[in-house]
C-alpha cells in the first residue's frame, strides 16, 4: 500500500463538511478494496467487518471525510463573490489565497488583498470574513451563469512530498485519519476478527460532529474510536500541550473518554513497540469521540490523533511515519479483540 498515494487522493478529493460527495465515494472505493460490504448512507461512509451481531463484541473506528471551507452568500452588481466559513477557517490567511468555487463548473478566484502600500491605518489588522470578496475576473452576468448562492469553496492547494518523509496538503484534517484506517484494514486483510468491525468515514465533524451522532446511533458499538489530528509542535507553541512529528500517534486522556479504553491503547502500543504521545485534555475531546461517549446508553470512546502542523490552513504537514504506526495500532488493537 502506497500511503502517500492513497493520501494524495484523499487529499485532492473536495469534501468541503455538508457537500462531502466526491471525498465520500473516493473514500468508499478505497474502501471496497477490503470488504465487499460497504456503502454510504446519509453521507457517511460505512464499511462492515467479521460479526457484528452481540453488541459486546462491536467496535467502531471513525476518521471524518470532510473539511474546513467557504460557501457563497452573494454575488456582487460588479461580479465579485462574497463568501463566509464553514467550520474554523482562521480569516487572517484569506487574503491573496487561490480558491475553487464549486458551481455548475469549477471556478478559480482570488481572494482580495489590499496591496501593502494601500493599507494605510489598517496594516496588521486581519478584516472581517463578511468584508472580503473573491476575484473571479467575470461581469456579475458571467457569474450568475456559473456561480450559486450556497456553493462551497475550496483552497486551492496540491498535495506535495517534503523532506524527511513529510507531506503538505489541504484537507489532511482528517483525511490522514482515513488513510491510518485504510492502512490497519491493509495489515488485516489476511486476518479473520473475533469480533465485529465498523468502521465509518463520517460527515460533517466541522460543524459539530453531526455524521459521527448518526454513525454511532446507527452502529451502536460498544467500543468506538476517534482517529483524528491533534496539534504538533511549532515554535513559539505551548510544548507541553502538544505532540511532536514522527514521535507516534497521540492517545487521548480525558475525563470525557474511558480511562479502561485508554489504558489499554496504551498498553499495547507498549507491548507492540509502537511508538506513542500522550494528548492530555481536561474535558471534552473536540473530537467525535464526544459523540460517542453519550450515544444511547453510552459506549467506551477514545481518541487517537496523528500531530499535524498548521492545521485548519491550506498547508496542514504531517509525517508518514505517524500515519503508518497509528494504523500498526489499530491493527494491533483489533487483533487483541479490543479487550478492556
Amino acid at each position: 500500500m502506497d500511503i502517500k498515494e492513497i493520501l494524495s487522493r484523499l487529499s485532492m478529493a473536495d469534501g468541503v463538511s455538508g457537500d462531502e460527495k466526491n471525498a465520500a465515494e473516493t473514500a468508499l472505493e478505497l474502501l471496497g478494496q477490503y470488504t465487499d460490504d460497504c456503502c454510504i448512507k446519509n453521507g457517511n461512509v460505512y464499511g462492515y467487518f467479521g460479526d457484528n451481531s452481540k453488541y459486546e463484541n462491536r467496535i467502531m473506528i471513525d476518521a471524518h471525510i470532510d473539511q474546513i471551507g467557504l460557501i457563497v452568500t452573494d454575488i456582487t452588481e460588479n461580479g465579485f463573490v462574497r463568501f463566509s466559513n464553514v467550520g474554523g477557517v482562521d480569516r487572517r490567511l484569506l487574503p491573496a489565497q487561490q480558491v475553487i468555487i464549486h458551481g455548475k463548473e469549477k471556478v478559480t478566484g482570488t481572494v482580495c488583498s489590499v496591496p501593502p502600500h494601500l493599507s494605510g491605518g489598517e496594516k496588521g489588522k486581519a478584516a472581517k470574513i463578511e468584508d472580503l470578496l473573491i476575484d473571479t475576473g467575470m461581469s456579475r452576468e458571467d457569474a450568475l451563469s456559473k456561480i450559486s448562492r450556497g456553493d462551497k469553496i475550496t483552497f486551492k492547494t496540491t498535495f506535495r512530498e517534503l523532506l524527511n518523509n513529510e507531506v503538505t496538503g489541504s484537507a489532511l484534517d482528517d483525511r490522514c485519519g482515513v488513510a491510518a484506517v485504510l492502512y490497519a484494514l491493509e495489515l488485516l486483510k489476511d486476518t479473520k476478527l473475533d469480533g465485529g468491525l465498523t468502521v465509518v468515514f463520517s460527515t460533517q465533524e466541522e460543524l459539530g460532529e453531526r455524521g459521527a451522532k448518526i454513525a454511532a446511533y446507527d452502529v451502536n458499538p460498544a467500543i468506538a474510536l476517534a482517529v483524528d489530528v491533534s496539534f504538533a509542535y511549532t515554535s513559539g507553541d505551548c510544548e507541553y500541550k502538544c505532540g511532536k512529528l514522527g514521535k507516534g500517534p497521540m492517545i487521548g486522556v480525558s475525563p470525557s473518554l474511558s480511562k479502561n479504553l485508554s489504558d489499554e491503547i496504551i498498553r499495547i502500543c507498549k507491548t507492540n513497540d509502537i511508538p506513542y504521545q500522550i494528548e492530555v485534555m481536561n474535558g471534552l475531546t473536540s473530537t467525535n469521540a464526544d459523540q460517542f461517549s453519550v450515544n444511547r446508553n453510552g459506549c467506551m470512546a477514545g481518541t487517537i490523533s496523528i500531530p499535524l502542523k498548521y492545521m485548519h490552513t491550506p498547508s496542514e504537514v504531517i509525517k508518514i511515519e505517524d500515519v503508518e504506526n497509528t494504523g500498526r495500532l489499530l491493527a494491533a488493537m483489533l487483533k487483541d479483540g479490543g479487550n478492556c
